[in-house]
């Protein structure tokens, strides 16, 4: 069975949003075993969203169209499926029950806004078409099915379209499916890409089914394996022996073998495994780290503060940094981070801190310490780990890669396979 996707929205066309929409529902009908073979994207025109539709359904049994059920005059496409299946809109009562309720919660919360008529709009649905339900927004997802051709109509905001997707296509399209194709995705740190490709490089040249691709993110390199059989269970049975193969050679720069699971998700996990409490004290990245820390559920059970000392005086008050320490070798440097993050471990009462400062550029530097320059340091236990980084790319760039490179010092830091033996030559500290 195959699958085609078409997203609409001019503004993907003019670059305003990356449409990472399409990346989501083609690694669904990846797993849902169907081939999808084109992916396109139109705008806001019906002649030419029309076009596109009925193209895509000449090709593909389900055509997943995202985007444009809005109750703005050019949220268009609901009426334009609508056209191809030769089905009339009607007013559906449970939607627009659904539409009152949330419209009247946010009146609630939003005195000036006032209620418009252009909001039934998102209430109106072809004729015998299958609802999915929208808990996180207003319009409802559509299915129409004819003659063998089935078209799933789904909102374009992510946070609405991605339970929707997972929840209720997803087991849609599993029903549908004869064949399965299941992914692992085994995430690795502190490797480049090259490295891990020459690591499984025989894997690589032998394989069949399953099949290894590999991706570089940054500061990650992710190992994709993917098999086909005729049921999910199959699949997995093929995965195993591969995916034990890959664990024994890369072993603890495995941080996760979840596809949705991030470095901070995992980092957050492990100090929960551990039972231990963090604390994160940075410069240069300016609260990116316990921003990326908070922003994984559950994350308060085990972070306790974040500071941002981006000044000495800031360092020296909330973290204990000495005075003689940013006097001798500056607040750049292995011997300031040591002692932010270790002092600061102490003064927060915490299990761990993590500490950064670097300059970010794009002014700052000098020829001892061009931009781009940063340290990093993660005190547990009572030991601490530096770690010196050689940064290049925009201010932007630099601290998002000092911000990655720090969690993946907490990893291993909480791992114990952090290299602990370096110890700056600070004041007070016992070596």
């Amino acid at each position: 069975m195959t699958a085609e996707i078409v997203c609409v929205g001019t503004e993907i066309l003019l670059g305003n949003i990356v449409n990472t929409n399409a990346v989501y529902m083609a690694s669904g009908c990846a797993e849902a075993g169907m081939a999808c073979y084109y992916q396109t994207v139109v705008g806001d025109n019906p002649e030419r969203m029309e076009e596109a539709i009925k193209t895509a359904l000449g090709r593909a049994d389900i055509v997943l169209i995202n985007g444009g059920l809005g109750p703005t005059p050019d949220d268009l496409t609901t009426e334009v499926a609508a056209r191809v299946f030769g089905r009339k809109l009607i007013m559906d009562a449970g939607t627009k029950e659904h539409l009152i309720k949330s419209v009247r919660k946010y009146l609630d919360t939003n005195p000036l806004a006032k209620f418009t008529e252009n909001n039934y709009k998102m209430a109106m649905v072809p004729e015998g078409s299958v609802l999915l339900e929208n808990a996180n927004g207003q319009a409802p997802g559509i299915i129409l099915e004819d003659h063998g051709k089935t078209a799933i109509l789904l909102p374009g905001p992510p946070n609405e379209f991605r339970p929707m997707f997972k929840n209720q296509v997803m087991p849609y399209l599993m029903k549908k499916s004869k064949h399965a194709i299941v992914s692992r995705t085994v995430k690795i740190v502190n490797l480049g890409e090259s490295m891990v490709a020459a690591r499984i490089d025989d894997l690589i040249q032998s394989q069949t089914n399953p099949t290894i691709a590999t991706y570089a993110k940054t500061g990650e390199v992710h190992i994709r394996i993917t098999a086909s059989a005729g049921t999910p269970d199959e699949a997995e049975k093929l995965l195993l022996p591969l995916t034990e193969e890959i664990e024994r050679r890369f072993g603890n720069c495995i941080f996760t073998e979840n596809e949705e699971e991030t470095l901070e998700e995992s980092c957050v996990r492990l100090l929960k495994e551990r039972v231990l409490t963090l604390t994160t004290a940075e410069s240069c990245t300016g609260g990116m780290v316990a921003s990326r820390i908070v922003g994984v559920a559950g994350a308060s059970d085990v972070f306790l503060q974040g500071l941002v000392t981006y000044s000495n005086e800031a360092k020296k008050k909330y973290l204990g940094v000495n005075s003689e320490t940013l006097e001798a070798h500056g607040a750049v440097s292995p011997e300031t981070a040591f002692e932010m993050a270790s002092h600061g471990c102490k003064n927060s009462g915490t299990d761990v801190c993590l500490a950064t400062t670097g300059i970010a550029g794009p002014g700052g530097g000098t020829p001892e310490k061009p931009v781009g320059l940063v340290y990093i340091a993660c005190c547990i236990g009572g030991r601490t780990a530096v770690k010196k980084l050689n940064l290049s790319g925009s201010r932007e760039k630099i601290r998002t890669q000092s911000a990655q490179h720090a969690l993946i010092l907490l990893h291993d830091c909480i791992l114990g396979i952090a290299d602990f033996s370096a110890v700056p030559d600070v004041k007070g500290v016992v070596k």
